[in-house]
């Protein structure tokens, strides 16, 4: 699966294409115990088990990767959740905004499967690690769906909530400092202001509040007919 990301260095932007031969999803990546507790209580309200460990780290097919802005998904039982999505170009470690999309029925079912059902729509601009690294839990998610015909924020929160990604690498990679080529990490959501909730428009960011920067991607969700 193929790629394309414009690399936003500061005072320069260079155009990379990455072939992504695996797909992580880290799960239960909170920082805050209470913060992750708080999630899976919210995630048992929809039947969903409480994980095995913290965190975990699911397997997706790297055809889930979706820079488009339209996502077609089965039934009304979907939702997005906006992440950091990192990744590595030359050796470096790079990251962009991302959704990890799931079926919430299936969910209750199976939390691996019900991520393997949905695409992962991710961001065109990327930044370096290296230039965000002494700040990193200053920059901000923020996610913002449409009820009713009107904007409503659904997501908004620091990463000093999250684990920080290199821990994760780290967790995943048996002490690995940076992620092995081709392979790209979802890296974590945080709670969903007035609870989980499907919508057909998902639009999210990617803030650095010392730089001035952001990165956006948005979406519409095609909910397509569940046929018995």
């Amino acid at each position: 699966m193929k790629a394309q990301f414009d690399i936003d260095a500061g005072t320069a932007s260079r155009h990379v294409e990455v072939e992504f031969d695996h797909l992580i999803v880290a799960g239960w990546a909170g920082r805050d115990v209470a913060a992750i507790e708080h999630h899976i209580e919210e995630l048992a309200a929809l039947g969903v088990p409480r994980p095995s460990a913290i965190p975990l780290y699911y397997r997706g097919a790297v055809s889930l990767i979706d820079q488009s802005d339209h996502l077609q998904v089965v039934g009304n039982d979907s939702s997005g959740e906006v992440e950091v999505f990192i990744f590595t170009v030359d050796g470096e470690l790079c990251l962009t905004v991302a959704s990890d999309h799931t079926d919430r029925k299936l969910e209750a079912h199976s939390v691996a499967l019900s991520k393997q059902l949905c695409g992962k729509p991710i961001g065109r601009q990327a930044w370096r690690f290296h230039d965000v690294a002494d700040h990193w839990d200053e920059l901000v998610l923020r996610a913002t769906i449409i009820e009713n015909g009107t904007p409503v924020l659904y997501q908004n929160g620091t990463l000093a909530s999250l684990r920080h990604p290199l821990d994760l690498v780290g967790g995943c990679f048996a002490g690995a400092t940076i992620l092995p080529p081709g392979t790209g990490m979802l890296c974590g959501t945080m709670s969903a202001i007035g609870g989980i909730r499907p919508s057909t428009s998902f639009a999210m960011e990617l803030i650095d509040p010392r730089s001035g920067r952001t990165i956006r991607h948005s979406y519409r969700v095609e909910q397509l007919p569940h046929v018995a």
